[in-house]
């Protein structure tokens, strides 16, 4: 085992984390450093404090990452209108980057040559945590306990804790339980019945939105103010990032927006499929789409279109701190210098919908528009050139068809 003076572990306090701090620690024989981050998981932070506490952990780190998370991570990838396989909202995957980012921080500030996290061999969020560190910085060592060490089962992991007295949870001691990430931006939850795409959700598995069917019968018509492509305001009240997201996770989650049944391709090669629920944020997708559609010239519109599936894939696989997801970033926030205004939208069972858009920077010309009389000057003759100089190559091809 290669000699390490000091780790800093991405520790939630759960079952899991638990367990490889107590395996880091005898493993290595070295100081640990745990490292939490609240991203709005809604959960109690403080019990983590406590149970790193009763494994010895010293320098105990819980960080209130909500503002940054949102402001850099999931602002910038809504500029771009992400979405993984047309309809993934990157929930999980956006968060990886910044724990990373602090995990890296982390190790800096103390002294440490490595950091440890606890995604297993078989998903995506190895590769991303992994991935961050190698761009932050190669020098560090990522430690993955569950490539290492010689637990293989779920019953070897809870005899495991019992053997070093590791508190179990009476939820945790049977059938494995769902496997559940949630952050400020969404909920994904995965596992036992989910893992049969053929089987239909269990209703008990949605944590933050309502059934639509039982969501209110009267619609909810709210107002979202942007500046330079991100939201700043719902209905005209100012609000910071993180804020701003809470209050739209409320709204959308009362009406029953932001469901999703994915089965996606990981990248690591395999199908798995999961339930997403993203209320404020499938809101803000269709809100920043509105705002756009009157202030982003066609083709700078469609070319964001284009290269968007490249943009969702790249954070998807863990390359947010790679030079090509900064040089897409680069061109979609030129692109939203003009993208300000206010979108109203009309909330009810399910959807969100754009109902009106206004912008003091917007292309849209009703009088160009219009089929009144216009006072700007437009020729309806030389519409027939434009189409004649489109359908000359179909003529030619025509011809030479024989039609």
């Amino acid at each position: 085992m290669t000699k390490i003076k000091k780790i800093v572990l991405s520790y939630s306090g759960g079952l899991d984390t638990s367990i490889i701090l107590k395996w880091l620690q005898e493993t290595y024989g070295c100081e640990v450093v745990t490292f939490t981050a609240d991203l709005g998981q809604g959960e109690e932070l403080e019990p983590a404090r406590a149970k790193a506490e009763m494994a010895g952990v010293k320098d105990i780190r819980i960080v209130d990452l909500r503002e940054e998370f949102v402001r850099d991570f999931v602002f910038p990838m809504l500029r771009a209108n992400a979405l993984y396989e047309g309809q993934y909202l990157l929930g999980t995957s956006i968060a990886r980057p910044l724990i990373a980012r602090h995990l890296v921080g982390i190790a800096r500030g103390v002294g440490a040559d490595a950091v440890a996290h606890g995604a297993t061999g078989k998903g995506n969020d190895q590769i991303r945590f992994e991935l961050a560190v190698n761009a932050l910085d190669p020098s560090i060592k990522v430690i993955a306990p569950w490539r290492q060490w010689n637990i293989r089962s779920r019953m070897q992991l809870l005899e495991y804790a019992e053997k070093h007295r590791i508190p179990v949870p009476s939820d945790k001691r049977g059938e494995a339980p769902f496997s559940i990430d949630a952050n400020l931006l969404h909920t994904s939850t995965e596992g036992k019945i989910l893992e049969n795409p053929a089987e239909v959700a269990p209703d008990h598995v949605y944590q933050r939105t309502v059934d639509p069917v039982d969501a209110p019968d009267t619609p909810e018509i709210i107002t979202i103010g942007f500046e330079r492509g991100d939201p700043v305001s719902v209905n005209g009240k100012s609000m910071t990032p993180a804020a701003l997201l809470t209050e739209l996770n409320g709204l959308g989650g009362r009406h029953g927006i932001g469901r999703l049944d994915l089965v996606e391709n990981r990248f690591i090669g395999m199908k798995s499929r999961g339930i997403y629920e993203t209320p404020g944020g499938t809101i803000l997708l269709s809100a920043h789409r509105g705002i756009e559609s009157i202030t982003l010239d066609r083709a700078a519109a469609h070319l964001k279109d284009e290269i968007m599936p490249r943009y969702a894939e790249l954070i998807y696989n863990g390359f947010w701190f790679a030079p090509e997801r900064e040089m897409l970033q680069a061109l979609i926030d030129h692109s939203q210098a003009f993208v300000s205004g206010e979108v109203t939208l009309r909330l009810y069972k399910g959807s969100a919908s754009v109902i009106s858009r206004a912008s003091p920077c917007s292309l849209y010309s009703a009088d160009l528009v219009t089929f009144e009389e216009s006072t700007i000057a437009f020729d309806h003759h030389d519409a027939e050139g434009f189409i004649r100089l489109n359908g000359l190559r179909l003529r030619s091809w025509a011809a030479r068809n024989g039609r």
